[in-house]
């Protein structure tokens, strides 16, 4: 059997598949993070605890010989590990926003558009330039105790196998990698006050590296690769990867993914161009703050549970009978299609009238049109594959179809697992039919008359977004 490995914001997965991508088992935690005044952090101990915890779950279910695995995880943010692995201090999540005041600064004094021309990578808070440069201003002891300042998955393979501390291209994609020469912008570490702790960045391995496992989780002697991260992975886990094509992935995070061979730095700077394993191949990707944890906080608020969507959906008009949200409800602002760090969620359109489903519709269609927002922007041009947590719901996905006005190729399951073993498998040579294994679950067509009414909803949802970051400026 092959196991992928993903660990995820919120929960972290492991996965095993037959030869033909058959997904046999799937074992999953859930991990903790803890937020307070815009810090948002997680404890390195638990989620490598997880990941062990999650495969002797995994291995000891399933029968089999554990032919590799490919590890995959959440991107950005800052892991601070010492020479074993070893946390120095708390993770700084991807989704952290103590550096927003810092950025600021760089948006308005061209720093962050400069980055941007430079490297293709447009900064938000919870990214590595400004949560180390944040840090050593406020925690300089915690950089001098750290030998690297690693990513997630990073530090799960080093803890895993021993190898000396590395990243992949696309982990350092974001905001210090060149995506030409395919290394560390030295001149972007300078710019961004960084030089004297250049050496905590990880040495690239490109192609992903591999080694064996020492035997936690995993059999001793396992072969397994480290990546790419959860974005690129579940891209090839989708079958995403002629240029045009795209993805959708509806989880914590909403990201909007397209294939390309083209590098075009110019326009507004959002987003990031993603580097892959093949030389002259990117994702351009537009990773919006927050997708799913928009509809659980306000599931979570209304009392309505998860169960309850489908049917509620059902209850209630497109256009939410005048109920519009802006989904914009991460404590960091956003960074795609565009930045704003201050920007906060708006509700508006509610009366004493409106529903609990006026409520879950709206943030449900608002979601999507941030989502067309952010494939639009990402030049989309062929097909589209959706997956993600949201995908478990059947109304949302014809909803999301409907708003964005094509069909949905539809990849349900552990999408990001099965992309890190087919990661690996190419890293080992180990032939596997990636057709078989990224074969869509469904096709979901769009209502052409449901449509049409979205497509005048997102004109009004653009013209809402443009008043609401005109007041953050």
């Amino acid at each position: 059997m092959y196991v992928g490995i993903d660990v995820g914001t919120s929960t972290v997965k492991a996965a095993a598949f037959d030869d033909s991508g058959r997904e046999l088992a799937v074992a999953a935690r859930p991990v903790e993070l803890s937020m307070h005044g815009g810090f948002v952090e997680q404890d390195m101990d638990e989620v490598y605890g997880a990941v062990v915890a999650v495969l002797d779950e995994l291995t000891a279910g399933v029968d089999g010989t554990v032919e590799l695995a490919g590890l995959t995880g959440q991107g950005d943010g800052v892991w601070l590990v010492d020479g074993e692995g070893r946390p120095v201090r708390a993770a700084a999540s991807w989704m952290d926003g103590r550096a927003h005041e810092l950025l600021d600064r760089w948006l308005a004094d061209g720093t962050f558009e400069t980055v941007f021309r430079r490297t293709g990578s447009a900064m938000f808070p919870g990214c590595p330039g400004p949560l180390l440069a944040w840090l050593a201003a406020h925690e300089p002891r915690s950089l001098d105790a750290a030998a690297t300042a690693l990513y997630c998955k990073d530090m799960v393979f080093q803890r895993l196998t021993g190898a000396r501390a590395t990243t992949d291209v696309s982990d350092a994609s974001m905001p210090f990698l060149d995506p030409r020469t395919r290394s560390y912008d030295n001149g972007v570490v300078e710019l961004l006050g960084l030089t004297r702790r250049r050496g905590l960045l990880a040495p690239v391995a490109d192609p992903v590296a591999t080694a064996e496992t020492r035997g936690e989780g995993l059999p001793a002697g396992t072969r397994i690769a480290n990546g790419p991260y959860d974005l690129p992975a579940c891209a090839l886990g989708a079958g995403v990867t002629e240029p045009g094509d795209g993805l959708l992935i509806v989880g914590t995070c909403l990201a909007s993914l397209v294939a390309t061979t083209e590098l075009d730095l110019s326009g507004e700077p959002a987003g990031l161009y993603i580097s892959l394993d093949r030389p002259g191949h990117w994702l351009r990707a537009m990773p919006a703050m927050v997708g799913t944890a928009a509809l659980d906080w306000v599931l979570s608020t209304t009392g309505v549970r998860h169960e309850e969507v489908d049917a509620l959906l059902a209850a209630t008009p497109p256009g939410a009978n005048g109920v519009r949200v802006l989904p914009y409800f991460a404590p960091s602002g956003e960074r795609a299609p565009f930045v704003e760090p201050r920007l906060r969620a708006e509700l508006t359109g509610v009366s004493l009238e409106s529903t609990p489903a006026d409520l879950i519709r709206a943030t449900c269609e608002g979601i999507g049109y941030a989502a067309r927002h952010c494939l639009e922007a990402a030049g989309l041009t062929g097909s589209l594959a959706v997956c993600g947590g949201g995908t478990r719901s059947p109304a949302w996905m014809r909803l999301l179809a409907d708003v964005l006005g094509r069909p949905l190729r539809v990849v349900e399951g552990e999408v990001g697992a099965r992309g890190a073993v087919l990661a690996a498998a190419e890293r080992y040579g180990v032939p596997l039919d990636t057709a078989a294994w990224t074969r869509p679950t469904e096709i979901v067509e769009p209502d052409a008359g449901r449509a049409a009414v979205y497509a005048k909803g997102y004109e009004d949802h653009l013209a809402r977004l443009a008043v609401a970051r005109g007041r953050e400026r």
